[in-house]
């Protein structure tokens, strides 16, 4: 569960204007949409029912159940999008929702767990980000080591495929992430050599993790890698995920502007 304080909660509510039983301008369906969207959760099962089962009832059972950076997940996709959830007109949240944002994620023990989600519709990939965040939720994150080395296999290949790179399905995973990195600089979509030289980093720390797969995770039979090493990969790889995803946002966008600005008048 949470561990927002009393004076957080308060804060949260009046932000989100939860008095009189809703949260923003959400419907039953969009806040249903919005949960699945975000965390692939039924927030209207009955795990998060209370009292009369308003989204704002639900929202408060959500911080009781919910770890931190759970929580912080939903709070910071709502702070992201604002208008779009609480109107255009409405004022953008207030310092201190962003600072409550900030406290839960730094409490977290993978604050970029986020960042371990589907990047495309291929069968089983839900499924596989979920068993990953799953197994940081539980706080047992060398249970999860063989399905996120599984992840990231999907992940950039997904990537590759994206950017028109050859995905070949015997290319180990640092094969991979190399061929990736080599794709996106050609493409001039990263700016600095310091960039570049940290990225390619993770190629070796991706080697090395398949060795970790194949030789201490419950992929086989193996003596499974300890706690708090396990943790350091989960944390390394997935704030490389992180600035990764902001790159392809860049991408997309500056796409988009370049097709918006053919379009003849």
């Amino acid at each position: 569960m949470s561990d927002l304080t009393n004076i957080e909660r308060r804060k949260l509510e009046r932000a989100l204007g939860m008095g009189s039983g809703y949260v923003l301008n959400f419907s039953n369906r969009t806040f249903d949409d919005f949960f699945t969207d975000i965390l692939g959760v039924d927030i209207y099962s009955e795990k998060y029912e209370n009292a009369s089962g308003s989204k704002a009832n639900r929202m408060r059972v959500f911080w009781d159940k919910e770890a931190n950076h759970i929580v912080a997940q939903v709070l910071d996709a709502l702070a992201k999008d604002w208008s779009e959830y609480a109107g255009y007109a409405a004022n953008p949240p207030g310092d201190d929702f962003l600072k409550i944002i900030q406290r839960l994620k730094s409490s977290a023990p993978v604050p970029d767990i986020g960042s371990i989600k589907p990047i495309s519709e291929e069968k089983g990939f839900d499924a596989l980000a979920k068993a990953v965040r799953e197994s940081i939720d539980r706080n047992e994150p060398e249970a999860g080591l063989d399905r996120f080395h599984t992840f990231l296999v999907k992940y950039f290949r997904t990537l590759l495929e994206k950017h028109g790179g050859e995905s070949d399905r015997e290319k180990p995973l640092h094969s991979l992430v190399g061929a990736y990195i080599k794709l996106i600089k050609s493409k001039g979509l990263i700016e600095s050599d310091i960039t570049e030289r940290i990225l390619k980093s993770t190629i070796s720390v991706m080697e090395a993790f398949n060795n970790v797969r194949n030789n201490r995770s419950f992929a086989h039979d193996n003596e499974v890698l300890n706690y708090h090493e396990s943790l350091l990969i989960f944390g390394h790889v997935t704030s490389s995920i992180r600035f990764i995803e902001s790159i392809e946002s860049a991408a997309e966008k500056k796409t988009k502007v370049e097709f918006e600005d053919d379009i003849p008048f």
